[in-house]
């Protein structure tokens, strides 16, 4: 069997500096997180990741393989993300914990493209900014990037914006339950609806604890499984507008290019998904395949995180930085109605 890059053993001996730079960075995640309660590993990484390349530790012999992590470990953590969510746990939800996941997505999703408009935000960026503050931070940017009209840095700039909100949610939440009238599960379930990323939202409701991490676990899993439709809805949706050159810049399946109306590997989600729906994996396999997912995640961000320069973030101006915090101010608003109109 051949190699399945471009030049074969060369260009995989070239992955190998930045591969090994990603595992280092992971190593020193997961020791932060074990040292530091409330901050996880996921976010970690991202931090590392812009310290690494501001203070121009990434040279070009690191980039191919740090590239790769930000993209292809990326994509196949996503895929295995599936395997934490069964139909099942949706379906105990009840009708009201789904009515206010779909209102969540929903309203942060389209509000969001909407106040994109109205601060004049690009709005390839605003859609990806969008899909990770209402579905999942940065899996579901990637998730959503092939299938915009954008560039590199707008998935770099995403990427940034969810962790920089998710993170001020692991420490401003918690201390919002009492004065919000909270149970301790209404605020697990206000958590699992606006907090961004998974690792995110089991770090919030660790600082709480008592009941609060099963239904922040449940909603938000709830949410990434709309991840898929949202992508697929967008996907057709641009299928159908006339065919023009991509922006330059562009990544591939950008407009122009025809995207797919559902990238691979959101497809592998939902089957993984549908896989842990027949009960057929055992518990012990289910666990090795949360610590795969966790550890390639936490890989991945470190990769996206080696982007987040601070040249980049001036130049994207303060305008995207607003959009997150309206946005994360939104997602957070909504699902506080949705969870006390539900009781």
């Amino acid at each position: 069997m051949g190699f399945p890059y471009p030049g074969g053993r060369e260009s995989l001996r070239s992955l190998v500096p930045g591969l090994a730079l990603a595992g280092a960075a992971t190593v020193v995640a997961f020791g932060v997180e074990a040292l530091v309660p409330g901050l996880n590993a996921t976010t970690v990484a991202v931090l590392l990741g812009a310290l690494a390349v501001n203070v121009d530790l990434i040279t070009g012999r690191h980039r191919a393989g740090v590239a790769f992590c930000g993209r292809t470990v990326l994509r196949i953590a996503v895929v295995l993300l599936g395997l934490q969510l069964s139909l099942s746990d949706v379906r105990d939800l009840g009708a009201p914990g789904l009515a206010v996941v779909v209102m969540t997505v929903a309203v942060t999703f389209l509000g969001t493209r909407v106040l994109g408009r109205v601060l004049g935000v690009r709005g390839a960026l605003a859609l990806l900014v969008a899909t990770g503050f209402s579905i999942c931070g940065a899996s579901a940017v990637a998730g959503m990037q092939p299938v915009a009209d954008g560039d590199e840095d707008d998935t770099v700039v995403a990427v940034a914006l969810v962790t920089l909100c998710g993170s001020l949610a692991i420490v401003i939440l918690p201390l919002l339950r009492v004065p919000l009238g909270l149970d301790y599960t209404q605020f697990g379930s206000w958590v699992g609806a606006s907090v961004h990323d998974v690792g995110q939202t089991v770090a919030t409701a660790n600082r709480v604890g008592h009941a609060t991490l099963e239904p922040a676990v449940v909603v938000k899993l709830s949410r990434v499984l709309l991840l898929a439709p949202l992508v697929a809805g967008v996907g057709l949706a641009r299928r159908s507008r006339p065919h023009r050159p991509p922006p330059a810049g562009a990544q591939p399946g950008a407009a122009g290019h025809r995207p797919a109306r559902l990238p691979l590997f959101v497809a592998g989600f939902v089957g993984a998904v549908m896989l842990r729906s027949t009960g057929w994996l055992p518990g012990l396999a289910l666990e090795a395949a949360h610590g795969t997912q966790q550890v390639l995640l936490t890989t991945a961000l470190f990769g996206l995180g080696t982007g987040v320069s601070w040249r980049l973030l001036r130049r994207a101006g303060g305008r995207p930085l607003l959009l997150g915090l309206l946005s994360w101010l939104l997602v957070a608003g909504i699902a506080y109605a949705g969870v006390r109109l539900t009781g």
